[in-house]
């Protein structure tokens, strides 16, 4: 079967309104049930509670608790490198951004000026630059963390769809990445300048939150919201966390031209862990 015609249904079905009823059944403290469900969950999916601060299934509240789980101290160790990988997950894809190009998969890329919402003069800052495209599978750890250090400039919720954002469906769907509901935060750092990282929200994608403002959907307003943020009032160090999502999607980082060489065993494919070594600064 064709990825085109394997991604089809989802643009017949009520993404949004499974999504809204997923959030609501997640968010649910249901006792011997939701406790049911996560030990069906880690079951299915592999999930390794031994790395998990709490390990035990039966104290999680809710779905949600146990999905955005902190892990316990020491699990993710952080590298010695300039750029450290933000997640636990799986890369996309990665390379060079072509003038205003994202490669998303064979047949299919989007520009930089849609994924951020429209904003040229903040997609410009990034021609010829640098991005990745990190997918987090349902069984993989939650938590966003910095990549390097970073100063909170801006941050945008941009309303869009919610197709899926597994493999298939990126190699199906055009402008995936550009097309669903985002959040995107953009930081200033002392040596590379202004870097993005954007939350990609996906079918049954309950929420997305950040560290600084907490959850930023619910609610959905279906138009662009924007916050701005004074210099110094949101700082935070590489390997801090600054986000998380309910239930898994992707990140999207944009950097700008000749400020990153990421490193040479990195693939499409290549599964990743939050704290290696993502790259250094080009030379």
């Amino acid at each position: 079967m064709s990825d085109r015609l394997a991604v089809l249904p989802q643009y017949l079905i009520p993404k949004q309104a499974i999504t809204m009823l997923a959030g609501k059944l997640a968010s649910a403290q249901a006792g011997g049930l939701t406790t049911s469900v996560i030990r069906w969950f880690v079951g299915r999916y592999g999930v390794n509670m031994a790395e998990a601060a709490n390990p035990d299934i039966a104290s999680y509240a809710s779905f949600n608790d146990f999905f955005t789980r902190p892990l316990k101290a020491g699990a993710r160790p952080l590298a010695d490198a300039d750029f450290l990988c933000p997640v636990d997950g799986a890369i996309s894809q990665f390379g060079r951004i072509d003038r205003d190009r994202i490669f998303q998969a064979k047949g299919h890329d989007y520009s930089t000026h849609t994924l951020v919402g429209g904003d040229r003069d903040l997609a410009i800052q990034f021609q010829d630059g640098e991005f990745a495209t990190l997918y987090l599978s349902p069984r993989d750890y939650h938590r966003i963390h910095m990549p390097c250090d970073g100063r909170l400039t801006r941050m945008i919720y941009v309303p869009g769809a919610l197709f899926s954002v597994n493999p298939t469906t990126a190699r199906g769907v055009p402008g995936l990445f550009a097309r669903n509901e985002r959040v995107v935060c953009v930081f200033e750092n002392d040596e590379i300048g202004p870097f993005v990282l954007v939350l990609v929200g996906a079918t049954i994608v309950g929420s997305m939150a950040t560290v600084w403002q907490g959850q930023i959907n619910p609610p959905r307003p279906g138009k662009i919201r924007e916050w701005d943020y004074a210099p110094g009032q949101v700082t935070l160090k590489k390997g801090d966390e600054m986000g998380r999502f309910l239930l898994g999607s992707t990140v999207v980082m944009l950097f700008p031209k000749r400020r990153l060489a990421f490193k040479p065993d990195w693939a499409p494919a290549r599964p990743i862990r939050m704290g290696e070594a993502m790259g250094s600064r080009a030379v």
